[in-house]
């Protein structure tokens, strides 16, 4: 819930769970010492990059409490589904590392689409999503080729056409990001599987 409290904090994630939330979206990276955090940038306010230092640099350098990935399944506790953007370079292997212990619903999602297949390779068992911003060229050979179930498309992108050929590859339609009640509704009717946006408060009760 960033509108009410600092984004990718427990906080805020609070927050999303006590309005009714059924999934929590994060981004995550890596330490230098391999500790997978929560923030969106790669770098703090300070200036300091998140992979060239370790853990306690990290919480050292900024005033607003990073989680890690491990503290955020502690705290939704299978209450919701997670979905883990993955935006650090080659962590893949860290965050299954936090995930295989978690004992609710999750996928994992990125614009890098590489990192994506990787995951398929190596955990075939785990859902995954891909981002984008720009439509693909072929949608169905992406979800092939990476292993991707859920399809992450910037709103303007949605239609009912990539609805039903997502359903159609027996996948799902995640939109983001979602900040007002008319684009929630206009979603649904559209046919999309779920809504990522910074107020829960906004989406319609199902």
């Amino acid at each position: 819930m960033p509108r009410l409290a600092p984004e990718n904090t427990l906080a805020s994630f609070a927050l999303a769970l006590e309005a009714g939330a059924d999934g929590i979206e994060l981004d995550v990276h890596a330490t230098r010492d391999g500790i997978v955090v929560v923030h969106h940038d790669p770098e703090l306010a300070s200036g300091l990059v998140i992979a060239d230092a370790p853990l306690t640099a990290v919480l050292a350098a900024t005033d607003v409490a990073v989680p890690t990935l491990a503290e955020v399944c502690d705290l939704v506790a299978g209450r919701a589904e997670l979905f883990v953007e993955i935006k650090g370079a080659a962590i893949e292997r860290q965050v299954l590392a936090v995930m295989r212990t978690y004992r609710g619903p999750f996928a994992l999602h990125s614009f890098d689409h590489a990192l994506i297949a990787r995951v398929h390779g190596i955990a075939p068992q785990v859902r995954l999503g891909v981002l984008f911003e720009n439509l693909p060229s072929d949608l169905e050979t992406l979800m092939t080729s990476t292993g991707a179930r859920d399809v992450w498309p910037h709103v303007p992108l949605v239609t009912a056409t990539l609805a039903d050929a997502v359903h159609t590859a027996d996948g799902r339609v995640i939109a983001w990001t979602v900040n007002s009640a008319e684009d929630a509704v206009h979603l649904a009717r559209l046919g999309v599987d779920g809504l990522c946006g910074d107020d829960v408060r906004l989406f319609p009760a199902r």
